[in-house]
């Protein structure tokens, strides 16, 4: 399609295949001077249900040849968003995506109530404002830089492999009351390309009991990480064991070369944000996400 200015602007979905091409586009938009914004990891996280699905739950805006901005459809009304840091106040594009996630019939959101997560400072953020978008819930990013190596935890940490891949699981499902999280799942996920650069941990407490779990995701050395998720034991919270396996993490990711550690929680989960600060992360000004009514 022609867009504004003579801009040829398309927008698709990519075979299951193809996943790695945008996988690549999203590693390359990472920086740390820039926003926090839809991550490989992100994407990663979501290939537990499998290549077709990820693919299908996947929208690339092509500018000309090259992929400009990606959107991870992250639940029924629900969608996340990168964009290239050399288009990020593109207006062809952002008026572009603006009206693809306006309209139903183009594909990326339904009708109803629904909500968009985009960097901010993007031009999107004033082309949905005028459009009438709400501000939605308040968001925290979290940053620790990985310039100077990270002490691990005073805790055994395993790293997960298929033999521990049901520990794993188990842990996310006592940790989150409403996870789906299977055995299948995390075997999905870990075949996935975006695992290729990213590490399952577990921490264990001093009865060598399982008490924590971490994904973690690199995109590549000199680029920031992603901690997703992270979770602890329903009945062993309070002990210091998220801090323990949030330490865990970093470290992987500074072993798999990233720059920083990041991670974003709701700013109402007050519990998660003293966690991260209390494993070094740095909390950065909060973000929100837009919202359209029904």
């Amino acid at each position: 399609m022609v867009w504004d200015g003579g801009v040829t602007i398309r927008v698709g979905v990519p075979e299951a295949d193809g996943l790695t091409e945008v996988l690549d586009a999203l590693a390359d938009w990472q920086d740390e001077l820039g926003p926090l914004q839809l991550h490989p990891g992100d994407v990663g996280w979501f290939g537990r249900f499998g290549p077709p699905a990820t693919a299908a739950a996947v929208r690339t805006w092509s500018v000309e040849r090259r992929i400009g901005a990606v959107a991870l459809l992250d639940g029924p009304a629900l969608a996340r968003l990168a964009f290239a840091p050399d288009l990020v106040a593109d207006e062809a594009l952002a008026d572009r995506v603006a009206r693809d996630v306006a309209e139903p019939a183009r594909g990326v959101l339904p009708a109803g109530e629904v909500v968009l997560d985009a960097p901010t400072g993007s031009l999107l953020h004033e082309r949905l404002t005028e459009a009438g978008w709400a501000l939605d819930e308040a968001w925290s990013p979290l940053r620790r830089g990985l310039g100077e190596p990270v002490e691990g935890p005073d805790a055994r940490i395993e790293v997960v492999g298929p033999e521990r891949a049901a520990v794993r699981v188990a842990l996310q499902r006592a940790s989150f009351a409403n996870s789906t999280f299977t055995l299948d799942a995390w075997r999905a996920m870990a075949a996935g390309p975006a695992y290729a650069r990213a590490r399952c941990l577990i921490a264990y407490d001093a009865h060598d009991v399982a008490v924590a779990a971490v994904t973690v995701w690199s995109a590549g050395v000199g680029r920031p990480g992603l901690i997703e998720p992270m979770g602890v034991h329903r009945e062993h919270r309070g002990r210091g064991h998220g801090t323990a396996i949030t330490l865990a993490g970093i470290a992987a990711l500074g072993e798999l070369g990233s720059s920083s550690a990041t991670v974003t929680t709701p700013s109402s989960n007050a519990a998660a944000v003293a966690t991260y600060a209390a494993a070094g992360l740095r909390r950065l000004p909060e973000t929100r996400d837009r919202r359209r009514d029904a």
